[in-house]
Parts: C-alpha cells; structure tokens; sequence
C-alpha cells in the first residue's frame, strides 16, 4: 500500500520492451502499468535513465533479469519521487534522486528500493544523475571494496572509454591510483588521457602486457578491472605486480580462461569477481550508503561528473543499443523520458 503519493500518477505509462530476445529492433514503446511502490520502495516519475552493456546483453537474452524484477530494462534512473510505500522516512515525494534499479528505468515511472537512491544535488542535471548509479556503484565495490585499492597503488582498466573505464579513471584519480587503460583506437586513447587516465594504451597496435612492463618499469599494476575475461586473464596476470588483485566484472571475450596455478602462487595473486544485479536489496543499500559517504561529496562539489556520450529520447532506445554495440560512444548514454 503507498502511503504518500502526489496527485497526477496516471495507471498506466510507456515503457520500452521487448516479446523476444533479439537485435536492437526488437525494443519497441508499449503501455504498461504503472507499478506500486510496496514497502521500503519509492515511486520515482522518470527524466532519464541510463543505459548500460547489462541492458544489451539483457535484450539478446543473455542476462534474464533476477526472479521478482522488472523485464523491463534500465538499471539506473534519475527524476522525481512521486510516491513512497510504508516505512520510508527519505526520500519524500518531490525529491529529486538518482537510483540503481533493479530493472525497468526504460519508462515513464520505475520503482526503486529508497535505500538504493542518492540525491541529486543542485547543479546536477537530471540527465548526467541518471549516468552516475549503475558505474559508481560497480567501480566502487569492485575496484576499492574487492580490489582493495589504496592510494599509491596502479589500476589497470580496460575498455578505458567505456561508462564503467571512464568512472574507473575519474574515482582513480580522485582517490591517489595511478591509472592505466586500454583502448581500440589512438581517439580513445587520447580521449582517455583528457579524461584523467595517466597511461592509455592502444591494444590494437601494441602489446598491452609489454606496455604495462614498461610503464612500471617491470613492477607490474596492483589491480586490474577486467571486462573482457576469456583469454585476456593469462595477460591480465601477466600485468598484476606480486599481491596483485584480479577483479572481473564482465565476460565479453568468454568466460572460460585456463591459467597458470603457479604463476598465481608465486606471486601471491587474488582473482574475484561480482555481478551486482542479484546482489540483496540490503547488500545495496549498505553499498550506497558507503558511496554516499564517500564518493557522493565529490558529486556534490562538482569534483565528479559523469562523461555523456548520447541523449536519445525513450522511443529510440533501439537506437541507444545500436550506438552502444558499435563500440563508437565515449562515456554514458542515456534515454530522455
């Protein structure tokens, strides 16, 4: 039952869906419902919302969503709360939020769990909000929580243009790592440089392992952020320094890699990995609450701003998707609503 709820929620909204897993054509606009906010939940009225490889790989029916969440796509949003379910002191309807959802940002109004959201502060817009969640949240767990990065130490990221490459650089540097990325062209890479990153490496005409070698002058990186898995681990390895941390978060090159045990040994290295979309309600929302505590001021001063690639309004979503797998963007894209 909601408790609180402004007066002009409609029943029912646009919503981009799909009926069957397929190319970027298959997501196509169709009223839904306009869902509920239950318990610990807020109603938020959608200005943007964000899109990510997840939502990709979601749509050629790869990543089915967790039992109980939206088949909707869209896993970070940014608007108004516009009702709240039982329980929720914050955020109040009228509040201005970004949130990591669960599923179904690709919408005119999308659940989120009030745990999970932060607060847009003013001079944020609404549009580069709706970038932060889904990266902010992933890096930091990922590369400062799993990673254990410390400042001081060096950070290898690829996919350095990426949403999640460009977060990566941007928290890097703000928290003392030494960054190093790869990247598919000399226009990323410069693209790479000018965002923050202190090495960019171009992976199609060198050696990143050998480049790495020499940027450390043989000492190697403490932590490497992978997105690719498959046969990237073993010259992911190759780069970790000794005690290194060997953090995957995406598998697009494969998930099956055969390594070395010795080499794992011998130089004391940790591999781990997370996936956060399945992660519990209440695992989240301690996660927000260390990046609001901890990354949220830089948002607040203006230090942090996410980099924007696209605006497409939330009928060309199968544009967003097209652009998006042709691997041209820099930064976020994102959907107006």
């Amino acid at each position: 039952m909601t408790t609180n709820q402004s007066a002009t929620v409609p029943n029912t909204m646009i919503a981009v869906g799909y009926d069957a897993p397929g190319g970027p054509d298959v997501l196509q606009p169709t009223w839904v419902p306009v869902p509920l906010p239950g318990p610990g939940q807020v109603l938020v009225a959608v200005a943007f919302a964000g899109v990510n490889r997840p939502d990709v790989v979601q749509r050629q029916g790869n990543y089915p969503p967790p039992p109980g969440a939206s088949p909707i796509p869209g896993l970070e949003i940014a608007g108004t709360v516009v009702a709240v379910g039982e329980g929720v002191a914050w955020p109040r309807v009228g509040d201005e939020v970004c949130a990591l959802v669960n599923g179904g940002g690709y919408a005119q109004y999308c659940i989120a769990v009030a745990g999970h959201c932060l607060p847009v502060p003013a001079g944020l817009g609404l549009d580069a909000a709706a970038a932060l969640p889904e990266t902010l949240f992933t890096v930091w767990h990922n590369v400062f929580e799993r990673g254990f990065a410390r400042e001081g130490e060096a950070l290898l990221v690829h996919g350095g243009t990426s949403g999640i490459g460009s977060m990566a650089i941007m928290l890097g540097r703000h928290f003392g790592l030494r960054v190093i990325v790869t990247c598919g062209s000399a226009d990323k890479c410069a693209a790479a440089l000018a965002i923050g990153a202190d090495h960019a490496i171009d992976y199609k005409t060198v050696d990143f392992v050998e480049e790495v070698a020499r940027i450390t002058e043989g000492r190697g990186v403490d932590v490497v952020l992978d997105m690719v898995a498959g046969d990237y681990v073993v010259r992911n390895l190759k780069c970790l320094a000794p005690d290194g941390r060997h953090v995957t978060i995406a598998v697009q090159g494969g998930t099956k890699a055969q390594i070395n045990m010795g080499v794992v040994m011998q130089k004391r290295l940790t591999l781990t990995g997370s996936t956060l979309r399945p992660r519990t309600d209440a695992f989240k929302a301690l996660l927000a609450q260390e990046i609001r505590a901890n990354a949220w001021p830089l948002v607040e001063e203006g230090a942090l701003r996410p980099v924007m690639d696209t605006r497409f309004p939330l009928a060309e979503a199968a544009k967003a998707h097209a652009r998006m797998e042709a691997g041209d963007h820099i930064g976020k894209i994102v959907l107006e609503v």
